[in-house]
């Protein structure tokens, strides 16, 4: 059952009930490989789920536009401080609903419309508000793109050094949703300054593995980082913006009340509290062990003759060309799921297939380490992976069943926030 209980929400709708009954068992039979997700704490639940909802706050804490904000004020300077302590860096926005909101807050601080910028291009590992066409941000301005090389599917400094030296871009996007190495933070510095841009560190898939020492930090180097709160971070789903104290009146009248209204007071209790856990040694040992198992699984199935994209992975996440295995992303993640394994189908660097039926797929190893797995176990996920793939293959749906009770089984041994198993 869902844990903290949900006794009223039964009460009132039994069917959205057992939608979310349901959805907790899920979680708990299946390997959650997406590298976005992750498993909140009971407290980031319960402050996501209190009567915080109930509250209007437009405005910052101290310049409210609304009266009743004796305990909002507290709780939004808490989160704003534990951020500031937590990434070392001089000023915290928290109130971005998203990270898309927050990556157009940033547009709307430091550039116009029809002004020049760049990012990584989507199918090469960026984000859609790096500049992507079909993004707002490259409808309202000039986007340039760069890419990873397609010998090593790593990016080329000094590529996007010549980009950046012809285009001069106002603003240089770094990281994206699907890169599996980690980013040169300093190098992508130089490169901004010698082009006079302003470099925003886009961190939501590392922002955890940053805090807890595991992946280099952009602080010192980017002037403004903007990030989820969840993936690894392991908060609830919202984002913040940090930068330089240069860029704090911009960054802060660029959220409110250039984009939004009230902030969602619930989301920013949640995102205090998941920062205070951020801060914590036991915090800094699980960001490791989510390196840690990234490598050993990407090793195990690069020796089943899986090519993976840049060859392996110094993060969280893993990108798997299937080419080689003559099958598309989108059958191998529909068979993977039903093999009680989650993932999702995504492009690789120069796909030749279509974004919807792509090349790969993209997996990651947050959740299944807050679960308590640990590199003796990726032998097994990676078996258990090779296996559905080649059941889908053969259309095999017996031998993928079989594998989702073995999924199961496995599990069942590990505890997991969010959900309490009936005796």
């Amino acid at each position: 059952m869902h844990q903290p209980p949900i006794p009223h929400v039964r009460g009132a709708d039994p069917q959205i009930a057992d939608l979310i009954e349901s959805e907790a068992r899920r979680q708990f039979e299946k390997l959650r490989m997406i590298p976005s997700e992750n498993y909140v704490s009971v407290a980031v639940l319960e402050a996501s789920g209190s009567v915080l909802t109930n509250k209007y706050s437009e405005g910052y804490a101290g310049r409210r536009y609304y009266e009743g904000q004796q305990f909002i004020d507290p709780i939004e300077t808490l989160a704003v401080q534990r951020a500031r302590d937590l990434f070392g860096v001089e000023h915290a926005n928290v109130q971005p609903y998203s990270g898309s909101p927050a990556n157009l807050a940033v547009y709307l601080a430091m550039v116009s419309p029809g002004d020049t910028v760049m990012g990584m291009a989507l199918p090469m590992g960026g984000h859609l508000t790096h500049g992507w066409p079909v993004s707002v941000t490259g409808k309202w301005f000039r986007a340039v793109q760069y890419g990873v090389r397609p010998d090593t599917g790593r990016i080329d400094l000094d590529e996007v050094r010549d980009l950046a030296l012809r285009e001069r871009p106002k603003i240089i996007f770094c990281g994206g949703t699907a890169i599996p190495r980690t980013i040169d933070f300093p190098a992508f510095a130089r490169i901004a300054a010698e082009a006079g841009a302003v470099l925003v560190a886009d961190i939501a898939h590392i922002a955890g593995l940053v805090a807890g020492g595991a992946h280099p930090s952009p602080v010192g180097h980017a002037s403004i980082i903007t990030t989820t709160t969840h993936k690894t971070l392991r908060g609830p789903r919202g984002a913040m913006i940090m930068s330089t104290a240069e860029h704090a009146t911009a960054i802060d009248r660029a959220v409110f009340p250039g984009l939004q209204g009230g902030p969602h007071d619930h989301t920013t209790a949640a995102i205090a509290v998941a920062l205070k856990e951020a801060a914590t040694g036991e915090f800094r040992a699980y960001a490791h062990q989510v390196v840690a198992n990234a490598r050993a699984l990407a090793s195990e199935l690069s020796e089943r003759g899986y090519r993976l994209v840049s060859g392996g992975t110094d993060n969280h996440l893993i990108l798997i060309d299937l080419t080689p295995q003559g099958i598309g992303g989108k059958p191998a993640a529909r068979a993977l799921d039903r093999a009680g394994i989650e993932v999702n189908y995504n492009t690789v660097p120069y796909d030749p297939r279509k974004p919807f039926d792509p090349s790969g797929i993209r997996i990651g190893t947050p959740a299944i380490t807050t679960r308590g797995l640990a590199p003796e176990h990726m032998p097994q996920v990676a078996a258990w992976m090779d296996a559905a793939i080649s059941a889908a293959i053969k259309d095999d749906d017996a031998a993928i069943e079989r594998i989702a009770g073995q999924v199961r089984d496995m599990l069942a041994a590990f505890p997991m926030t969010g959900f309490a198993a009936q005796p």
